[in-house]
Parts: C-alpha cells; sequence; structure tokens
C-alpha cells in the first residue's frame, strides 16, 4: 500500500470515529494532525499524525491505543516515513499505583528498522497528582523483536523506564516533558532515549495547538553508518473528545 494511501486512510478513521467517540462518554480521544506543502522554488510535502484513545472499563481497568504515522518528501526523494501502533492496559492498584501491559509495532527504515515488536508487563506510580504539578514514573520488561533494512535481526529482552511531567499554567496552557529509556540486556552498548518536550495551548473545547520538539537517540544503530540521534520540531493541531 502506498504512504499517501495509508496516510489517507489513517486521517479518514481519525475523522470518522471522533464523532461516535464523543457519544460515549468512557471514551476519550486525542488526535493530532500537521500537514505541509510546497510547491515552485521549494518543492516539499511532510504530513504527521497521531491518536491517542482511551476507554475505561471499570473504576480499576483502562486501557488505550496509539497510533502515529509520519511521511515527508522533498521534491521526487522520500526523506520520512515511519509508523507505528501500541495497544496498553492498565490496573489500578492504589489512586497512585498501577500495573500494565503493553504491545505494539513500529516501522521506521530511515532509522534502519524494517520491523520492531515488543510486548510485555509495567509497574507505575504517580508522584503528583495535581492539580498544578503531575508526575509519575514507570519501569518495566519488554521483549522486542527488531528487523533491520541491513537484512539482519535480532530478538532481546530489555529494561524500560518512564518519566513524565506535566505543568498546569492556566486552564488552557500546559506543558509536557517525557523521557524514556530502553535497555538491551545481552549487549550493553544498546540502548535507546526517546524525548519528547511540548506546549499545549487550549483553543476551545475541542481544539487545541501544541508545539513540540522530538528527540530520538539510538547508541547502537543498525546500519552502523546511520546517524544516531533524530529530531524533530513540530506545530500541531490537536482534535480533543472527552
Amino acid at each position: 500500500m502506498a504512504p499517501r494511501t495509508i496516510i489517507a486512510v489513517l486521517v479518514f478513521a481519525l475523522a470518522g470515529s471522533l464523532p461516535a467517540l464523543a457519544q460515549l462518554y468512557h471514551w476519550t480521544d486525542e488526535a493530532e494532525l500537521s500537514f505541509v506543502q510546497t510547491s515552485g522554488n521549494t518543492d516539499l510535502v511532510s504530513f504527521s499524525a497521531r491518536n491517542l484513545l482511551k476507554y475505561r472499563f471499570s473504576e480499576k481497568i483502562e486501557g488505550s491505543w496509539r497510533l502515529a504515522a509520519l511521511y515527508g518528501k522533498t521534491g521526487s526523494e522520500k526523506t520520512a516515513e515511519s509508523y507505528s501502533t501500541e495497544l496498553r492496559g492498565n490496573y489500578l492498584i492504589t489512586e497512585r499505583f498501577y500495573a500494565s501491559a503493553l504491545a505494539g509495532w513500529m516501522r521506521d527504515t530511515f532509522a534502519g528498522k524494517d520491523s520492531r515488536v515488543y510486548a510485555g508487563p509495567a509497574l507505575g506510580y504517580k508522584f503528583l497528582l495535581g492539580p498544578v504539578h503531575l508526575l509519575s514514573g514507570e519501569v518495566g520488561l519488554l521483549y522486542a523483536r527488531e528487523d533491520y533494512t541491513d537484512d539482519t535481526d535480532e530478538s532481546f529482552l530489555e529494561g524500560r523506564a518512564l518519566g513524565s511531567y506535566e505543568y498546569l499554567f492556566s486552564d488552557k496552557n500546559r506543558f509536557l516533558q517525557s523521557v524514556e529509556f530502553f535497555y538491551d540486556f545481552d549487549d550493553s552498548r544498546n540502548y535507546n532515549v526517546l524525548s519528547e518536550t511540548a506546549m499545549i495551548s487550549e483553543i476551545n473545547g475541542y481544539l487545541s495547538l501544541k508545539a513540540g520538539y522530538f528527540v530520538a537517540y539510538d547508541h547502537c544503530p543498525t546500519p552502523e553508518t546511520l546517524k544516531k540521534t533524530d529530531t524533530r520540531l513540530a506545530v500541531t493541531l490537536i482534535v480533543n473528545f472527552r
């Protein structure tokens, strides 16, 4: 399936699902969309989309489904293409302490990965519950299999740690910072860090504007000729249905 076809299906799926979700109080949905196209002296196409769907099964059990896509082209040359999806289930042991199970898939050929499949458990704790400061931490284990663009593959057990902080300046403005760390137990040199820094300003009850800076660091990329650090600065429109 062509990249533009995949992106179009994703966009229509998001747009079609949101009105229905708004009618069900158990659901919340947050979609981020960004599109840039220029022609003339500069020929550029860039598109990104992320969607986070959450469902609360009971007071103790909740689930989420995350989708993401990124596509970029300069002239006739494709410069970016990645897709990912993740399913998560949380069990709230107490107001602050929870257990999770997650599984996901991603593809980013420009980062050397034809496919990455992973699954595993996690434990989390909410240190600050608001209303101004929200701080949480999470640790877990993942079993991962990665297929690389150089026709090699690898399966391994990795540790995962996540820290997330949110500061509410006001009812309409907030700051977000998250850092996620992955460590390969089979090879201590193989570790990855993902970071997101963002400011979100609410326009109205349904729309918000987000400015975010993303960093992905791979200490041992495969193939070895790839750069270790990828960064992305993006301004996106967020559509909320709660």
